[in-house]
């Protein structure tokens, strides 16, 4: 479940806690996040002492309908070229209750995680799988279908979960993008903290700060967070941004618009004239 708040200082209601409480007993790990609004970027990026330099480089790329079809069923499909490393692939369900994917979690490769933000929490369950290093560079290329980016229990993951009749392979490459992340340890800080600049096409940016947590210590690890933030004079508003959401809309508007233009054209072009066979092909007297 998503849940929002509407004041200046998010604060999760008694219920809403009591909620992430039953959802956090039965995960594997609690991720604190929370965006940083644009125009306090240089200003986080001074105060916790970060050099882009250190930053990973990596390209993400979604795949799904170009209408969302798959998103809209609480399915994300989503692979990754990592700096330095090999690729990777997932397929996250969300919003989830753990005990909906009991079954799946005799697996290695799920997780199930409850994302806290100011005002809100989510519960996913990602299948992830481990790829070499081209191998999404070969579909985003053309060369490969969608389909061998993913393993045989993340297929059947997908196949559960997704709508049907929309196969992988029927799935459109939306991205990628370009994401600079860089992990932090802060003095002040018991655990690590996260950095992520994700930049869009359009030239806007999304920024997130994050920290891992178990479960049993996930309120702990938010109070020294927002405390850390505090005293770094870093502000926490509700004006939370999502990063996969964001993507996902921004490469649908593109490919709809793609697709309305070229109908577009196809209806003004002039019907082509009729062949004339060439001198001399014609029946004869």
């Amino acid at each position: 479940m998503t849940v929002t708040s509407d004041g200046s200082a998010p604060r999760l209601t008694d219920a809403q806690v009591g909620e992430v409480l039953a959802l956090a007993k039965d995960a594997d790990s609690v991720e604190l996040k929370l965006t940083v609004p644009d125009s306090y970027r240089r200003q986080a990026a001074v105060a916790l002492g970060v050099d882009p330099l250190d930053a990973q480089i990596r390209q993400v790329y979604f795949f799904d309908t170009p209408d969302l079809t798959v998103n809209r069923a609480g399915v994300v499909v989503r692979a990754r070229r990592v700096q330095g490393r090999g690729d990777d692939s997932v397929v996250k369900l969300r919003p989830v209750v753990p005990a909906d994917v009991r079954q799946e979690r005799a697996s290695d490769n799920l997780m199930v995680e409850v994302d806290a933000m100011p005002g809100g929490f989510m519960c996913s369950a990602s299948m992830k799988g481990v790829l070499g290093p081209k191998a999404v560079k070969d579909v985003a290329a053309g060369r490969k279908g969608i389909r061998s980016l993913f393993s045989k229990e993340q297929r059947q993951f997908y196949k559960a979960h997704a709508p049907d009749g929309v196969a992988l392979d029927d799935l459109s490459v939306l991205g990628p993008i370009t994401v600079f992340k860089l992990k932090l340890r802060p003095l002040e800080l018991s655990r690590r903290l996260v950095a992520e600049v994700w930049f869009y096409p359009d030239g806007t940016r999304i920024v997130e700060l994050s920290a891992k947590a178990a479960p049993s210590d996930a309120f702990q690890a938010a109070a020294e967070l927002r405390a850390f933030l505090a005293a770094k004079g870093l502000e926490i508003t509700d004006e939370q941004q999502t990063k996969t959401k964001t993507a996902l809309e921004f490469f649908s508007a593109e490919l709809l618009a793609g697709s309305d233009a070229a109908a577009g054209r196809s209806r003004s072009s002039p019907a082509p004239e009729p062949r004339r066979p060439p001198d001399g092909g014609g029946a004869g007297p």
